[in-house]
């Protein structure tokens, strides 16, 4: 996919941040009742990631994370979400943020692969399977060491 190619993803970030000013996304970590995360593969961009997107036009952060959840994972928080960082993500552009939320108490509904989604699966916070990105380590490595949040994603 064209997205997965350096200068493209990086022209894809130019015209949002052209267009939107400054963007808002959202990831999340959802610990399963054994301690494992939730990761995805998306079907355009390489490894495995924490769930999330951007935040739509009159959407709260919170809302839409519980929205990523659902349409990625198939997973429905079963209470409310706890705000972990917002960092700004250096890589994507310079006016890009990320808010992490955590979720431990959640339902999953059977959710198969669409076209976005290659693949979501459950895996335990020290043993990130291979092609797991950095961001996604640091981000794990800081919740699970109880480290503060480093202001970069």
């Amino acid at each position: 996919m064209l997205l997965d190619r350096p200068l493209f993803r990086r022209l894809f970030h130019l015209g949002a941040l052209a267009s939107r000013g400054m963007t808002l996304g959202v990831r999340g970590i959802a610990l399963d009742p054994q301690g494992r995360v939730a990761l995805v593969r998306h079907t355009y961009i390489s490894g495995w990631h924490l769930p999330g997107g951007g935040v739509e036009r009159g959407e709260t952060a919170h809302d839409a994370m519980v929205r990523e959840f659902r349409e990625e994972t198939g997973i429905v928080p079963e209470a409310r979400l706890r705000l972990h960082g917002l960092y700004r993500n250096v890589a994507a552009a310079p006016r890009d943020h990320v808010a992490l939320f955590v979720v431990s108490a959640f339902t999953q509904h059977r959710k198969g692969p669409d076209r976005e989604i290659a693949d979501c699966a459950f895996f335990p916070v020290d043993a990130l399977p291979d092609g797991t990105t950095r961001g996604t380590r640091a981000r794990l490595d800081e919740f699970r060491l109880g480290l503060p949040p480093d202001p970069n994603w």
